[in-house]
């Protein structure tokens, strides 16, 4: 930065901090590796799950740390280094990190995203309608960062504090009048949006998932409340009351609750009245829309960014004719088509409820025929419980189901295969088949295909590789659907 802050005057919001040694030394930035480490850096000292950061204390001052941010001293305690004590490093770091880019996301009007499923799908359509709308915009989401036509690499859900305000105060320093972003659980837990300002929160819906993390169903959705628990009063509250949790989300938010809903009386009420493979036919509050992307779960998706705009102070016919536009984000209900009419989808459902949400879809969708055929796999190194669940569904709903790897991460895969295969009903054993190799289930469902046939190839969606023992491969599943099509026809 041009002119370095002093460390004192960035720690106005943080609470109980005990400061030892001078609190007017200039911090040049803010770094959690201290392999990072320059001279004049703040070095936050971080209690992950894998690694503790105080172990490396001597090493950020060795590099030429000035300050230090710990919850514990080290033994050795330098004269000419400034520690600043404090309860919880995650959360004062967010405070510090907000103070050091000036508050950027109070120079922004900032909307964030959370739930189980359609968190990328909302955020990605706010962004988009907002920048059909004229305003220059940010986009924060699992498949990419994006500042108007910059394409920024997208590595969490939810970047770390020091990061995510560095890239707000991009944004504003671009001139971005509205940034859209997914809010994980993961980041509520770690305060990696704590000193953040939204203007407003939106809550699709809540199902089981990241309890390799939470470790419990109740710890998953109190880091999802905490989200609205922290919003401002003159934030926005948006939440699916079709969601039996919705109304628990919002319980103790000092924010305005509005709702959006396809079932009973809402803020913004829906009715899909038609919904093919070509487009969805609705009617939101008493107006009649066409829309490109199709499926019941889009219908709540456009509930809510419609819902969020006007709560914006946009127009409602405006709103409702740009998103009449909009097409799904990369690796969302992703149609493909090949010469001799086979349909393929692409997917990023991960959950059992959102692979249930694109088979009914795809089911309500069927008009004949037409045979579905599910490549479906489970991450390695995540929740455990759903991968029988997400075989069932799979099987429930298809004619012919192949269960192939995903991520495998540091696990087997064959353990994952096995524990999913538990899931598959004995009457389904024979309309079953397991394939470790991704590539070869993708061709094997694609070369078994017959004209008019639907094949679903779910679990991945945008990603572009398959994490293996700590490496990324690139594996796309678009590109190798891409590839049976072509080999389909020929070419």
């Amino acid at each position: 930065m041009e002119n370095d802050p002093i460390l004192s005057s960035l720690l106005g919001e943080v609470k109980g901090a005990i400061i030892h040694g001078y609190a007017d030394v200039k911090v040049k930035n803010i770094i959690l590796d201290s392999r990072k480490v320059i001279p004049g850096s703040l070095f936050v000292a971080l209690r992950g799950t894998q690694v503790d950061g105080h172990q490396f204390i001597g090493t950020a001052t060795g590099l030429g740390a000035t300050a230090i941010l710990c919850e514990e001293l080290p033994e050795s305690v330098r004269e000419d280094i400034t520690y600043i004590e404090v309860e919880d490093s995650a959360e004062a770091m967010g405070l510090i990190a907000a103070a050091f880019y000036g508050h950027p996301s109070k120079k922004v009007k900032l909307v964030g995203v959370t739930g189980t499923n359609g968190k990328t799908s909302v955020a990605t359509f706010l962004f988009q309608l907002f920048r059909a709308l004229g305003y220059r915009s940010g986009l924060l989401s699992t498949v990419q960062n994006q500042i108007e036509d910059e394409i920024i690499p997208s590595t969490h859900t939810t970047p770390d504090a020091v990061a995510l305000n560095a890239l707000l105060a991009e944004m504003a320093s671009r001139n971005c009048s509205h940034v859209f972003m997914e809010v994980s659980s993961h980041s509520v837990a770690q305060h990696r949006i704590t000193g953040l300002h939204f203007a407003g929160g939106i809550f699709t819906n809540i199902t089981h998932d990241h309890l390799d993390f939470h470790k419990t169903f109740d710890n998953y959705i109190k880091a999802k409340k905490g989200f609205f628990d922290a919003l401002p009063k003159n934030a926005f509250a948006l939440v699916n009351i079709d969601d039996r949790r919705g109304t628990v989300m919002v319980q103790n938010t000092k924010a305005r609750v509005e709702t959006y809903s396809l079932q009973t009386l809402a803020s913004f009420k829906g009715k899909i009245i038609s919904d093919t493979l070509a487009g969805m036919h609705m009617d939101i509050n008493n107006q009649e829309v066409w829309f490109r992307v199709i499926g019941r779960f889009n219908a709540y998706n456009l509930l809510a960014v419609y819902g969020a705009a006007v709560l914006l102070g946009e127009k409602e016919e405006a709103v409702l004719t740009e998103l009449s536009n909009l097409k799904s984000p990369p690796g969302r209900f992703e149609q493909f088509h090949s010469a001799d009419h086979i349909v393929g989808i692409v997917d990023y459902a991960h959950t059992p409820d959102a692979l249930e949400n694109v088979l009914e879809t795809i089911a309500h969708l069927r008009q004949g025929n037409e045979q579905v055929i599910t490549v479906i796999g489970c991450g390695g190194n995540r929740d455990a419980e759903k991968r029988p669940k997400m075989a069932e569904i799979a099987c429930r709903y298809s004619n012919r189901v192949i269960l192939t790897s995903d991520n495998p991460r540091f696990e087997d895969p064959i353990d994952i295969l096995d524990q999913m295969r538990k899931g598959v009903p004995p009457l389904d054993y024979k309309k079953t088949t397991v394939i470790e190799d991704r590539h070869e289930a993708i061709l094997k469902a694609g070369f078994e295909a017959e004209a008019g046939d639907i094949i679903l190839i779910a679990g991945k969606g945008h990603e572009n590789y398959q994490d293996i023992k700590g490496v990324k491969h690139h594996f796309d599943d678009k590109e190798v659907l891409m590839e049976v099509f072509a080999k389909r026809a020929g070419n």
